[in-house]
């Protein structure tokens, strides 16, 4: 049996695709948000001490839809992360943004990149080196035109129960805390700036690695700065009211109880740009 040879004129035919996603929708109901979620992609942050550190970003990219499209063009949000010798870092995360919105021709977009990013510490006695891992999502929409970027951490603590501590004869009960801050930023931010931000407000930081004289220092530590969940979220938030590159702010924390069998939690928000000032008590 003889291939079949197409001719030159049949191979200039172009039979047309119809474009689905282009087709009107008569439901008359906008989306909010549509795209994809959980992407993952090699990202490049730098870190404040001056180097740079290669790591994986799981990427969630949504735009809003008009009520008379039918779709979006999901392949489109693909391409923007593997467009030809761009490397996505931090600092590209803000165009990045402006090209989703514009290429998929919509009002509104949002993109979430989360990574997981390594601080080394040395241990507060022995001074042994060792990396601690922390949560951080850089969090990008832009609305009416208008960009906003935030930085989101999650920070693992230890917290001491100033009741339990008051109660006892000897001994308190501590637990691992996540502590979730949430910036709106308008200035520049080192993710290491909230990373200690939560732990110097916490009973007691958390390392790697610890050696004995290590974890007497770091038992002890905690049983003298006892801190429920709401002094914990109050502390920081004093602590953002007072920092000028911070917009806007939430703050969680949850302690992971060791004498329940359920979380102690407490959540601060606040918008310093929208809401009138607290005053400073008289003096």
């Amino acid at each position: 049996m003889k291939p079949l040879i197409m001719s030159s004129a049949a191979m200039s035919t172009v039979i047309p695709i119809p474009d689905v996603q282009n087709s009107a929708d008569t439901r008359r109901l906008a989306i909010n948000k549509v795209g994809i979620k959980d992407i993952r992609h090699p990202v490049r942050v730098r870190d404040r001490s001056g180097g740079e550190q290669h790591t994986i970003a799981i990427f969630n990219m949504y735009v809003n839809l008009p009520h008379n499209f039918k779709g979006t063009h999901m392949s489109r949000f693909v391409e923007i992360l593997n467009v030809p010798g761009r490397e996505i870092s931090v600092d590209s995360f803000k165009d990045m943004l402006v090209e989703m919105t514009e290429r998929l021709e919509a009002e509104a977009g949002h993109i979430e990149m989360t990574f997981t990013y390594f601080v080394n510490k040395a241990a507060p006695i022995s001074g042994v080196e060792s990396l601690m891992d922390y949560e951080v999502t850089f969090i990008g929409e832009i609305r009416n035109g208008q960009p906003a970027m935030n930085l989101k951490v999650v920070v693992p603590v230890t917290s001491l129960c100033p009741c339990s501590k008051k109660i006892s004869r000897y001994g308190a009960h501590n637990q691992r805390s996540h502590v979730t801050i949430n910036v709106r930023v308008k200035g520049f931010l080192w993710i290491e700036d909230m990373i200690d931000l939560a732990e110097k407000e916490a009973s007691c930081e958390l390392f790697g690695l610890l050696k004995r004289p290590d974890e007497k220092y770091v038992t002890e530590q905690a049983y003298e700065n006892p801190k429920f969940v709401e002094d914990m979220v109050r502390d920081i938030a004093a602590k953002l009211n007072q920092d000028d590159r911070v917009a806007a702010y939430a703050v969680e924390s949850e302690n992971f109880e060791s004498i329940h069998n359920h979380s102690a939690y407490a959540m601060i928000e606040r918008d310093k740009e929208t809401e009138t000032p607290i005053l400073s008590p008289a003096k």
